[in-house]
């Protein structure tokens, strides 16, 4: 297969026909177009999102298994969304499943993994991620008498402490969850080394991966991991979550469901109706972000997509951190830039709250977010529980224009301060 062009790639991710395709950057407060740095809670929609949810809505919506051409065309519909995932993640269709968002699916498959756990089984998760990857294994816990240990994150650095991750593991160990980039600092963890070291030990995997997909191609196979979760809706699609679920795995847990609902993988996994118009949108989601980059097949035009974008999103990344560097008061949190890292950055402004400089932005049309963004454990070790952080966050549709006003906004509230 011809490797596709890099100049090729760069022509269909010109970031101004990428912004027509975003009915919500028309938005203006104040007079001001709005620049969006909240895509790390949730990015805009384009068009074809959400032309596939109407059209899914207006022209074929019914429940699925039964013989009528709507519920035919629902089945239809389902399947092939549950490939566009596949595409995405590097996985096989029969190992995708649907949910409400991501932590609903985690507490679910929490519950199915755990019974068969008991007092004495330990379950490793991490104080640099999500608490949506820690609050169903602490529930776990509780439910089941199984032991959570916590690795910690090196402060300074913002990266995982690999080795207490390897002091942790141990022939008691069950499950690792990890995830693969921090919401809160950005910060990539190679969760290939730690799916091969939970392995080792005799355990399983899961990876968080909601912050990690916007910005970089998943591949479960080279990541090892038996389980990993994402959620559409912070790549530009709706409100949904998304579980890759190894085969055999899932084929082998005691998963609770109704009765008559069908026990085979992945349907086994999903309770309920699901959000069809979400499944819908969700694939139209992955097949925008495959439309941005040539190439033989829906994987590979992904691969160069995510790749080209994260090459930009590097760009706007050290344009942001550095412009914020340079803006007396503000303190920068998590990995240099040279570091394996996301295109989000949290900082502080000194004698103003995370809220505040949030709220003050917003006046100017520049919309970020403020707080914990679920991730206790980040902002405990940095003594931020009730101050919290901003968080910026660059996206596909994110110009360099938008950057400079980001900055330029902090350092008059730093100068005001």
């Amino acid at each position: 297969m011809q490797a596709a062009s890099p100049i090729a790639s760069r022509a269909c991710l010109d970031v101004d026909a990428i912004r027509a395709r975003f009915p919500a950057l028309e938005r203006r407060h104040r007079g001001r177009a709005v620049a969006y740095f909240d895509g790390p809670g949730g990015t805009q929609t384009p068009r074809d999102v959400v032309d596939a949810m109407v059209d899914y809505l207006y022209h074929h919506n019914a429940n699925t298994h039964w013989r009528y051409p709507s519920s035919v065309e629902t089945d239809a519909m389902i399947g092939a969304a549950r490939a566009a995932l596949a595409d995405f993640l590097g996985a096989t269709p029969e190992e995708i499943a649907f949910g409400a968002n991501m932590t609903t699916l985690t507490f679910h498959l929490a519950r199915a993994l755990g019974r068969t756990w008991k007092a004495g089984d330990e379950i490793v998760i991490t104080e640099l991620d999500h608490h949506a990857n820690v609050a169903p294994w602490e529930a776990l816990a509780r439910e089941r008498g199984v032991t959570l240990v916590v690795v910690p994150f090196v402060a300074e650095t913002g990266q995982l402490d690999w080795l207490a991750l390897e002091a942790a593991l141990s022939a008691r160990t069950r499950l690792l969850a990890v995830g693969a980039a921090s919401n809160a600092l950005g910060t990539i963890s190679d969760v290939a080394r730690a799916c091969a070291l939970a392995r080792s030990a005799g355990a399983l995997s899961f990876v968080d991966a909601v912050h990690y997909a916007p910005h970089h191609p998943v591949d479960v196979v080279r990541f090892g991991c038996d389980f990993l979760a994402c959620s559409p809706y912070k790549f530009y699609g709706p409100h949904l979550g998304a579980l890759y679920g190894r085969r055999g795995v899932v084929e082998s847990l005691d998963v609770p469901k109704v009765a008559p609902a069908p026990d085979t993988a992945p349907e086994r996994l999903e309770t309920g109706t699901l959000s069809h118009e979400g499944i819908a949108g969700a694939a139209a989601a992955v097949d925008f972000l495959a439309s941005l980059a040539p190439g033989e097949g829906r994987r590979d035009r992904l691969r160069t997509a995510l790749s080209e974008l994260h090459r930009r999103g590097q760009a706007l990344l050290t344009r942001l951190y550095r412009g914020l560097s340079a803006v007396r008061g503000v303190r920068l949190y998590g990995p240099a830039i040279d570091a394996p890292r996301t295109p989000t950055v949290a900082f502080t402004v000194a004698g103003l709250a995370s809220a505040d400089v949030a709220g003050c932005l917003a006046e100017e049309a520049v919309f970020l977010s403020s707080g914990d963004f679920y991730a206790a454990g980040v902002v405990a070790r940095y003594g931020l529980v009730k101050e919290g952080l901003v968080r910026a966050g660059c996206a596909c549709y994110t110009t360099e224009e938008e950057v400079d006003r980001l900055v330029e906004g902090v350092a008059r509230l730093s100068a005001r301060g």
